[in-house]
C-alpha cells in the first residue's frame, strides 16, 4: 500500500496475506482481570489491531473466558458454589472491564458454550480416528480422602529441576518446567493436604516425542520470532529429556467430555480445548465464513500471550493443528514477560494486584492513563516493574505536559488569533519545511514498529511527534511574532494543526478515548492511518471547537491513596496468612541418609535464555561443584559471591536446561514465596561441615 509516495507497510503480510486472525490468550474465568494481564497480551493485541483496522487490513480480534481449567473448580470449592456460577460470575466481570478499558475484541465468547463443547469434540474425534493419539494405563495420584484422581492442579509439590516447593503438578511457574505430576518430590493434594496414593487410569496422551522432529521443522522457520519466544521453545526442543508424551485427557467431571467410548469421569486436557476455544469463537463470531480465517494460506494467526503460555502456543497447540491437517499454523506469537507491582510479584491469591474493575472506578475516564502508561513500560523483552509513581509522572509529565500541552496551546491560539478557522499557511520557512518532513516520516516509524511488535518504541515516536509540535511552537513564538508578522504566524497555526491532527490518527491505536476526543476538537471525523502521512488534513477555513483539556493531573492523594490500599492488602494477608503446614512424618533412617555439608557460593551466573536459574559453583570443602539453583528472582548473581550455604550433598545429579546439577542448596521460603539462604549462623565454619 502506499500513499503519498511513500511505502509504509514493512512486513511479509503486503503481498502473501489477505486477512489476519488475532488471538489474546484466554483468560480463566476465576477472577477478575488485573494489569498484568494487560500488559501481558490484551493491551498490545488491541493496540495492534486497532492499527490493522486503520490501514485496511481484514482481521478479526477473537479471545473469550477459558472456564473449563481446574483453576475454576478449587475457586468454586473455596466459595462453597459451582464451577457454572464462578464461571458466569468472573465471564461478565471481565468482558465488561475489557469493554471499557477499550480492548476492542470482535468477540469475547467463553469455552462453556455449546458451539465450543461441539468444536473441541470434534477435534479430538478426528485425532483419535487418525490414531494420533496414544492409549496409555498409567499410575496417576488418587486422594482417598476426596475419593477422586488429581489433575495437575490439585497437586503440589517440590519441582525436581529447582527445587520450588510450590511447583504444579503440570508446570512450575518458578523454572517455567513442564512437569508430569508424578515428577514432584513429595506431592501433596490440594484438597485434602494429603499425600495421594498412585492409582491405575487410562487416558489418551499426545506423543509429542514422536512429533518433535516436525514441530522443530516448524520452531526453525520462524527464527524472526521475538528472541525470548524463539528462545524458550529452541531449549524446549534441545534439552537433553526433548518432548514427552503429554496426556490430553483428564479425570474430572468438569470439562469437555472425552467423545469416545470407555472415557467415563473423563474430561480434555483444559491445554487442549482451551485455544481450540479461538476456533469455536470465530465459528460463533461468523458461522458462514469462519474457515477463511483458519484454512486459507493466505490467511495469518497470530497469538498473543504472556511468557508462560509459550509452550502451549508454540508446540502443544501447532502439534494438534498440524496433526488434524486441515488448519493454518501460527504465523507469529509475540509473547511478553511478566508485569511486576512496586517491586514485587502480582499475585492474586496475596490481593498484591491493580485490578482493571477497581481501577476504572477509582480513574473514571482515564482508561488512556493506563494504556499510555502500560505500553511505554511494556515487558516486552524483560520483566517490568509497573509503580503508582511512574503511572503518575507519564500523565503529568508526559501526557499533560507534552501532548496535552501542544493540543492546549494550539487550540487556544487558533481561536484567539483567527476565531477557530484554520489560517492558509502561504510561506514556509526552512524550519516549517523540516517540521513537515519530520510530520510525514512519523507515521512510517510509528507503523514500522508496530509492525515487528515493538509498542514502547512505537508509543515513544508518537509522543515524539507532540515534542516535535512543542519545540516547534516554543522556537517560533507565535504569540509574540503576530504583532509583527501575521502571515509567519498563519503558516506557524496550520501546520500545529495538521500536526495535532495527525497525533489524533496515530493516538487511536494506543489512546482510542484520547483519540476520539480530539478528532471531536478539531470538529472532523476520525480519519484512518493512511492520511497520517499527509501535510493538509486541516483544510483551510475549517472551524475547530473550543478547546478542552485532554488530561488533568494526577494529584499526590490520588496515588497515596492507592498505595495505602496496596499497603492495607499485604497487611491483610500477612494476618490471614497460615503457617506452612509441617509435611507428614518421615524416619531417622531417611533423615540420615542425607548429606548436609556446609559450602560456599564461589562464581555465580544466570543460566542463558532462562529468567529463574542461576549457575553456582560451589566449594564444599571436599570439591568444588555445579548446582544449578532456581533463585534469580530473589538474588542477582554478583551478590552473591562468598555466600555460606548449606548443600544437599549427595543428591543424585540431575541435568536441568544442559548443566549437569550436583546438589540441591537448601533455602527457607516464608508464605509469600520469597527465599533466602539456609547459611551457618557463624562465617568462620569450614566448608564440608556435616549438618546434623
Amino acid at each position: 500500500m502506499y500513499y503519498n509516495g511513500l511505502h509504509f507497510r514493512t512486513i511479509k503480510m503486503e503481498s502473501k496475506f489477505n486477512r489476519t486472525l488475532v488471538t489474546a490468550a484466554l483468560p480463566y474465568a476465576n477472577g477478575p482481570v488485573h494489569i498484568g494481564h494487560l500488559a501481558g497480551c490484551y493491551l498490545p493485541a488491541d493496540i495492534y489491531v486497532r492499527y490493522l483496522r486503520s490501514i485496511g487490513t481484514d482481521v478479526k480480534f477473537i479471545c473469550g473466558s477459558d472456564e473449563h481449567g481446574v483453576p475454576i473448580t478449587i475457586k468454586a470449592k473455596k466459595e462453597n458454589t459451582t464451577p457454572q456460577a464462578i464461571v458466569d460470575k468472573y465471564h461478565s466481570i471481565m468482558g465488561n472491564s475489557f469493554k471499557d478499558f477499550g480492548i476492542s475484541f470482535d468477540i469475547y465468547s467463553r469455552t462453556s458454550s455449546k458451539i465450543h463443547h461441539q468444536t473441541a469434540s470434534d477435534f479430538f474425534k478426528v485425532l483419535y480416528d487418525k490414531n494420533v493419539f496414544t492409549e496409555e494405563i498409567t499410575q496417576q495420584y488418587y486422594d482417598e480422602t476426596a475419593k477422586q484422581f488429581l489433575a495437575d492442579r490439585y497437586i503440589v509439590g517440590t519441582c525436581p529441576k529447582c527445587a520450588n516447593t510450590n511447583a504444579y503438578g503440570d508446570q512450575c511457574e518458578k523454572c517455567g518446567s513442564t512437569l508430569n505430576a508424578t515428577d514432584l518430590i513429595d506431592p501433596k493434594s490440594t484438597l485434602s493436604g494429603d499425600k495421594p496414593i498412585l492409582k491405575e487410569t487410562k487416558n489418551w496422551f499426545l506423543p509429542l516425542d514422536k512429533l518433535q522432529p516436525k514441530i522443530k521443522a516448524y520452531i526453525e522457520k520462524h527464527a524472526d520470532w521475538k528472541t525470548n519466544v524463539f528462545g524458550q521453545c529452541k531449549s524446549w526442543m534441545d534439552s537433553g529429556d526433548g518432548l514427552q508424551p503429554r496426556a490430553m485427557t483428564r479425570d474430572l467431571d468438569w470439562g469437555v467430555k472425552v467423545p469416545v467410548k470407555d472415557a467415563d469421569g473423563k474430561v480434555l486436557y483444559v491445554w487442549f480445548d482451551a485455544p481450540i476455544g479461538y476456533i469455536s469463537a470465530t465459528k460463533e463470531l461468523l458461522p458462514e465464513t469462519w474457515e477463511n480465517y483458519w484454512k486459507k494460506e493466505d490467511s495469518r494467526l497470530i497469538h498473543f500471550i504472556g511468557k508462560d503460555n509459550i509452550v502451549f502456543h508454540c508446540i502443544i497447540f501447532p502439534a494438534m493443528l498440524m496433526e488434524h491437517g486441515d488448519f493454518i499454523l501460527p504465523d507469529n506469537v509475540p509473547a511478553n514477560e511478566f508485569l511486576n507491582l512496586e517491586g514485587d510479584k502480582i499475585s492474586t491469591s496475596r490481593n498484591w494486584a491493580v485490578w482493571l474493575h477497581e481501577y476504572l472506578t477509582d480513574f473514571e475516564g482515564k482508561q488512556d492513563v493506563l494504556r499510555y502508561t502500560l505500553c511505554s513500560n511494556a515487558p516486552e523483552t524483560k520483566d517490568n516493574d509497573f509503580t503508582w509513581k511512574d503511572f503518575q509522572t507519564k500523565n503529568n509529565s508526559e501526557l499533560v505536559a507534552i501532548f496535552g500541552n501542544f493540543i492546549n496551546r494550539t487550540l487556544v491560539l487558533t481561536h484567539k488569533f483567527y476565531e477557530g478557522k484554520v489560517p492558509e499557511a502561504t510561506i514556509y520557512a526552512k524550519e516549517d519545511l523540516l517540521v513537515l518532513e519530520e510530520l510525514k516520516n512519523a507515521s512510517i516509524k510509528v507503523a514500522k514498529a508496530l509492525e515487528l511488535f515493538k509498542f514502547r518504541e512505537a508509543i515513544n515516536e508518537w509522543m515524539n511527534v507532540a515534542r516535535i509540535g512543542n519545540k516547534y511552537l516554543a522556537e517560533t513564538e507565535p504569540w509574540k511574532l503576530i504583532k509583527v508578522d501575521e502571515i509567519r504566524v498563519k503558516t506557524i497555526m496550520n501546520i500545529s494543526l495538521q500536526i495535532s491532527c495527525n497525533l489524533a490518527i496515530m493516538a487511536e491505536p494506543f489512546l482510542p478515548f484520547t483519540s476520539k476526543k480530539l478528532f471531536e476538537l478539531l470538529n472532523i471525523k476520525p480519519l484512518n492511518w493512511p492520511a497520517a502521512s499527509k501535510t493538509d488534513n486541516m483544510v483551510n477555513g475549517h472551524v475547530i471547537n473550543k478547546d478542552e483539556l485532554l488530561f488533568s493531573k494526577i494529584e499526590d492523594a490520588e496515588i497515596q491513596k492507592q498505595l495505602e490500599k496496596l499497603q492495607q492488602n499485604k497487611l491483610e494477608n500477612l494476618a490471614n496468612t497460615k503457617p506452612i503446614e509441617i509435611k507428614t512424618e518421615t524416619t531417622f533412617d531417611d533423615f540420615s541418609k542425607m548429606d548436609i555439608r556446609t559450602a560456599t557460593i564461589i562464581a555465580a551466573e544466570a543460566v542463558p535464555k532462562t529468567d529463574k536459574l542461576l549457575k553456582l559453583l560451589i566449594d564444599t570443602g571436599v570439591d568444588k561443584r555445579v548446582v544449578v539453583s532456581g533463585i534469580a528472582q530473589f538474588f542477582k548473581p554478583e551478590n552473591i559471591i562468598g555466600q555460606k550455604v548449606c548443600l544437599l550433598a549427595n543428591l543424585a545429579p540431575r541435568k536441568i536446561k544442559g548443566i549437569e546439577s550436583q546438589g540441591m542448596i537448601l533455602m527457607a521460603e516464608n508464605s509469600n514465596g520469597e527465599l533466602t539462604f539456609v547459611s551457618p549462623i557463624k562465617n568462620d565454619i569450614e566448608n564440608g561441615s556435616v549438618v546434623k
